[in-house]
């Protein structure tokens, strides 16, 4: 067992809780003089790759309601190595009361196969879109990441035959917490997806700023009022999601082009089959 699988889930729950601490410190002085030239190189591509796909908003035209799943879906029905996990690692050292705990990440490629049994189980496809569908309706933004400290924590190995997809929230999440104030590979690392765009109806803002104060990687500013979405937006949906008077609106391409985008930013980190 031991040389067929990685650790079991104790150990690697054992390992999350021990890095915890110095990944958020990293996160956090990454941008800091000095430091930021030692810190920076533990998130530079293509070792930290992770792309947002606003699984979690309504959108407009009505047509494109699901869309952002069905990127998804056709991401994962194109794979055949795929692992669902039980529970969502940090919510779970967390122990968070805002979120499922039972809606844990997704992993998929040959390397998947590795994890040990008792993370969670090998998935069919059609287990999967049902995961991807919960996690959509649970509010959580999907987070596609080849990230380094996967295949660190569950020994899933080859790394490049390795994907994660993560379903995060913004109240317990590795990947989005302290991500106000980032260094240059950070900031890289956190992806919006191409032919995702997020605009705001100056007619219907209040100015209120609460899509702001709720943007994890401070990407909107208020400037007279109003906010103004930034280059760093990550295209992840959470300001649409928290705007009171429904101001904020998702601009998508077509599905083909979205999931084309997907792909090649998939296959440029990881082999995990796609075509």
């Amino acid at each position: 067992m031991l040389l067929k699988y990685g650790p079991n889930k104790t150990i690697v729950r054992l390992i999350v809780m021990l890095s915890w601490p110095i990944i958020l410190l990293g996160k956090r002085l990454s941008s800091y003089p000095v430091l930021k030239h030692i810190i920076n190189p533990f998130f530079k591509y293509p070792h930290n790759e992770v792309t947002a796909v606003p699984i979690n908003v309504a959108i407009a035209p009505p047509d494109y309601v699901s869309l952002p799943v069905e990127v998804l879906v056709e991401v994962v029905n194109r794979v055949h190595a795929i692992f669902i996990l039980d529970e969502c690692i940090c919510r779970g050292l967390m122990h968070c009361k805002n979120h499922p705990v039972s809606i844990g990440c997704m992993a998929l490629g040959e390397a998947s196969l590795t994890i040990h049994p008792s993370h969670g189980h090998r998935a069919t496809n059609e287990e999967a879109i049902a995961h991807i569908n919960k996690a959509a309706q649970a509010g959580l933004v999907a987070n596609v990441a080849h990230v380094w400290i996967d295949p660190v924590a569950f020994f899933s190995v080859p790394f490049h035959k390795l994907m994660f997809i993560c379903f995060c929230d913004d109240c317990c999440c590795l990947y989005r917490k302290h991500m106000k104030k980032r260094g240059e590979n950070l900031n890289k690392a956190y992806k919006k997806l191409p032919g995702v765009s997020v605009v705001i109806n100056h007619d219907v803002c209040n100015g209120c700023g609460v899509c702001a104060e709720q943007c994890f990687v401070a990407a909107i500013d208020m400037k007279d009022g109003s906010p103004v979405i930034g280059s760093d937006c990550k295209g992840c949906g959470r300001c649409v999601q928290s705007c009171p008077v429904h101001a904020v609106h998702m601009h998508f391409e077509d599905k083909s082009t979205l999931v084309k985008n997907l792909v090649e930013r998939i296959n440029a980190v990881a082999d995990i089959g796609l075509q």
